[in-house]
């Protein structure tokens, strides 16, 4: 039986923490690893997740998966899971709390929220739950139920919630949770592990142009090179693309997509396609590149950016031109002709007309990336982050006190 959380906790003392998510980690979320590896020291994080993957990459002690245990135990699991079992998706989390014994729980998306938020109330510790983009939108869009299940775990007491930005705090509220159980907690980078190099870019040379995102459709890659294709009648370019897609239907199409209008715009033979690269190719790609193009849009099946990608945090914070769009949370990340330039959904005028106010005045390049540098410095900082999200847990303990 699971045993009931008991209070224990001073305030000098370590916080532990679990922090529960169903895959530890995808290559595309930096920015889970950037949340929990910056907390401070004095708070233990454990991890939970059914799996864990690209452990080169985002490895941290603690981490409890269920995949890396028996493979009969994972099989059941996976049977159990398929046949619709919720009790199953749950058991090998309420083991796990049972030997941790944590102060918290950081269930990380909505939808994982909600899946042990019944373990999590039978143990009686505070609840946070992130919400980050998918789990607001697209969730909700395929399969009304949602809606009735995150007001479920919007009433449920002792739980706490926490988003990227204001515009997707005021999504959770329209779908019924209270305002004042939902703050801002913003995403960040290690600031001062990125090198700022503000670009610099000559009329003689090509303007190199870097993307980096999966081939899902929220991520505007054809809008980006439509606009491209409109200016290389104009400028020499060089285009490099970090991403693919994934193995879903969507995604295959969409990479489909963005081949046909490569043909179409005649880019092929300026483009590289790099697929999914770990994050040092990354960063030496984006050290050679004059200007990151990144115009997200509201995709018809409701997928949005939620709040705003890490890549453009993480390229403004090394001194890159940026050209994003007005979708969700980027206009506080990227602020409008101070730090960079953003142009309306699925406008490719639009975007054409932000990138050529990079091209026409290079002169207003240093100003407006050293604003942008920061900005992040001030708001989007992975350790003073990890310093606001433990006194958000410590505020919570104090509260039960």
């Amino acid at each position: 039986m699971l045993p009931r959380y008991a209070h224990r906790l001073n305030v000098d003392d370590r916080i532990k923490v679990v922090h529960y998510c169903s895959v530890w980690l995808e290559i595309t979320q930096t920015w889970l690893y950037n949340q929990v590896n910056c907390l401070p020291d004095n708070v233990e994080n454990h991890i939970v997740s059914r799996s864990a993957r690209n452990l080169d990459q985002f490895a941290l002690e603690n981490i409890h998966a269920l995949k890396s245990e028996a493979f009969g135990s994972y099989l059941l699991y996976k049977l159990l899971y398929l046949a619709g079992k919720k009790d199953a998706n749950v058991s090998f989390f309420k083991r796990q709390l049972s030997q941790i014994k944590p102060d918290i729980i950081h269930s990380h998306f909505g939808n994982n929220g909600w899946t042990v938020h019944d373990a999590v109330k039978k143990y009686g510790a505070p609840h946070f739950v992130t919400f980050y983009g998918q789990d607001v939108s697209k969730l909700p869009h395929d399969n009304p139920a949602w809606f009735t299940r995150y007001r479920d775990l919007f009433n449920t007491s002792k739980t706490q919630f926490l988003c990227e930005g204001s515009h997707m705090v005021n999504s959770l509220i329209k779908m019924g949770c209270p305002p004042d159980k939902v703050n801002v907690h913003r995403l960040g980078v290690e600031v001062d592990k990125i090198v700022y190099k503000p670009r610099h870019w000559r009329a003689t040379e090509p303007l190199k142009v870097l993307l980096i995102a999966s081939f899902r459709e929220k991520k505007g890659i054809p809008y980006a090179l439509e606009a491209l294709g409109k200016i290389s009648k104009d400028f020499p370019l060089q285009i490099t693309i970090i991403g693919d897609a994934g193995s879903s239907r969507e995604s295959i199409v969409e990479k489909r997509r963005i081949l046909d209008i490569l043909a179409k715009q005649q880019l092929e033979s300026v483009t590289r396609m790099l697929g999914f690269q770990p994050h040092q190719v990354v960063w030496k790609e984006a050290y050679n590149h004059h200007l990151f193009l990144s115009p997200s849009v509201s995709a018809s099946d409701g997928d949005t950016e939620g709040g705003a990608p890490l890549s453009i945090i993480e390229m403004a914070a090394s001194g890159m031109p940026i050209v994003s769009s007005f979708h969700c949370d980027i206009p506080e990340v990227i602020k409008n002709g101070i730090t960079g330039w953003l142009a309306a959904e699925r406008d490719v005028d639009d975007v054409v007309k932000c990138i050529c106010k990079w091209i026409e005045q290079p002169e207003d390049w240093n100003t407006m990336l050293n604003a942008g540098r920061q900005h992040i410095m001030q708001n989007y900082n992975a350790v003073i982050q990890g310093e606001i999200l433990e006194k958000h847990y410590r505020e919570c303990l104090s509260i039960e006190k």
